[in-house]
């Protein structure tokens, strides 16, 4: 071979290995970061876009003006079920064995995304390790159990350390990539949280990141933020108050105009799907004004007040304009529509909600399993129950079946013998669905 061959030969092959490392480096660029915050009861009555009349979320409600604004995404009542649920796609029937437990053999959306070659990302709440059961499990103590459930990073509270230990807001205790940090009466745990999440996207920012940010707020106790007046008074700073809980509300608005402002820092705004959702309806002892009257919180009950949760979903890149969606959205549907995105085959008994964010042709949901067994007291197991439903109707395992739009209570359960055509239809479509899960298993 002449020298002139093998000089064009070696310079093809250079150029053709640099063609294919800059399509590799196009191809990840172009995935779309995924950011999934969840607050921690708050039901839809808690945002301004939703027509609350006591709370002030501008943020949420400009993502929401500029994105999609779900009116029927349907949780579990409780915050467990609402996590196993999310989190594997799966009905609580087949994988919620404990309060405060996901079993480490489980497949999560982290895995799906790590698969998709994310950087995995998780801060705020974890409460997934069963420290109430050390008797019985064995990993209730292993910190590595965020990393095996699928994420790369962690900052938590309760992993291995419980309530009792220490609590989520002023002087938190909170468990950070396999550290126990060293906080004090000054520091707030939201805002622990929250910069931890800042720090990872001004990291990884150059390669698509997947964040899951499971937030302590706005649960109770209800106390001061740091915004608040009182916080000054080290002494009133787990002073359980219902009156603080618009502070809580707002200081998570403020947490998430932090993230955006971040993603803005780094132009990653447009190409970043960000979904801001609730676990359950919001905590009994508060009462809301909105537009359509008071609302009592309904964490733990079946009723819409404990399973009716906001859903924003802001992604420029793909959503142009603000809309308002009544399409059903199950929890189960996270870990599916995260499935779609990737690319990637998984078991889940959601549907994907993919192809709607991005105008594509979609398929809705025609109704909503919601198996719920909490294993969590007395007070709280007494709402056991199982329903299906549709946008306008509900029918529990008991047989009551109630038209939502005229009794949105659910005070006058539908007389079989008062029943429309159509409604017998869907009765009997809601019958079918409800017949799929087993019977009840032994609360643990």
């Amino acid at each position: 071979m002449s020298l002139h061959l093998y000089i064009s030969c070696l310079l093809f092959l250079m150029l053709l290995l640099n063609y294919h490392q800059i399509c590799a480096q196009t191809s990840t660029s172009e995935k779309p970061n995924v950011i999934l915050i969840m607050a921690d009861d708050m039901g839809a009555e808690c945002l301004g876009s939703y027509g609350s009349l006591d709370y002030k979320t501008p943020v949420l409600d400009q993502l929401a003006s500029q994105g999609i604004r779900f009116t029927n995404c349907i949780s579990q009542p409780l915050c467990t079920p609402s996590r196993v649920k999310m989190m594997t796609g799966l009905y609580n029937y087949r994988n919620y064995e404990y309060f405060g437990y996901l079993g480490k053999e489980q497949k999560t959306f982290g895995h799906i995304m790590q698969e998709a070659g994310y950087t995995s990302c998780i801060a705020g709440k974890w409460q997934l390790n069963g420290l109430a059961y050390k008797n019985q499990l064995k990993d209730w103590k292993d910190k590595r159990k965020p990393n095996q459930l699928g994420f790369d990073y962690y900052s938590l509270w309760q992993l291995t350390k419980s309530r009792s230990d220490g609590e989520r807001y002023a002087n938190p205790l909170i468990e950070q990539d396999g550290k126990v940090l060293n906080l004090s009466e000054n520091d707030y745990g939201p805002d622990i949280f929250s910069e931890y999440v800042l720090d990872f996207i001004e990291n990884n920012h150059q390669n698509p990141f997947f964040i899951y940010y499971p937030m302590v707020l706005v649960h109770d106790p209800f106390v001061p933020t740091p915004d608040s007046d009182q916080w000054s008074d080290q002494s009133i700073r787990y002073k359980n108050d219902t009156a603080y809980f618009k502070d809580m509300v707002s200081y998570t608005d403020k947490i998430v105009g932090k993230i955006v402002g971040k993603l803005k820092e780094h132009n990653q705004l447009d190409n970043t799907l960000i979904i801001f959702t609730g676990d359950n309806g919001t905590h009994t002892s508060i009462v809301s004004r909105t537009n359509n009257g008071e609302i009592r919180g309904g964490k733990g009950n079946t009723i819409d007040a404990g399973t009716k949760v906001p859903l924003i979903v802001h992604w420029p890149d793909q959503i142009e304009g603000g809309s308002i969606s009544e399409e059903l959205i199950s929890f189960s549907d996270f870990f599916a529509t995260f499935a779609d995105l990737a690319g990637i085959d998984a078991e889940s008994d959601g549907h994907s909600f993919l192809p709607l964010l991005k105008g594509e042709s979609f398929t809705a949901r025609q109704s909503v399993l919601v198996h719920y067994d909490p294993k969590w007291g007395a007070n709280v197991n007494r709402y056991r129950n199982r329903f299906s439903r549709t946008r306008g109707y509900k029918l529990y395992i008991d047989g009551k079946f109630y038209n939502l739009d005229k009794d949105p209570m659910e005070l006058e359960p539908i007389a079989a013998e008062t029943m429309s055509t159509t409604e017998m239809k869907i009765h009997q479509k809601l019958q079918k669905e409800l017949d799929q899960a087993p019977l009840w298993q032994n609360s643990k």
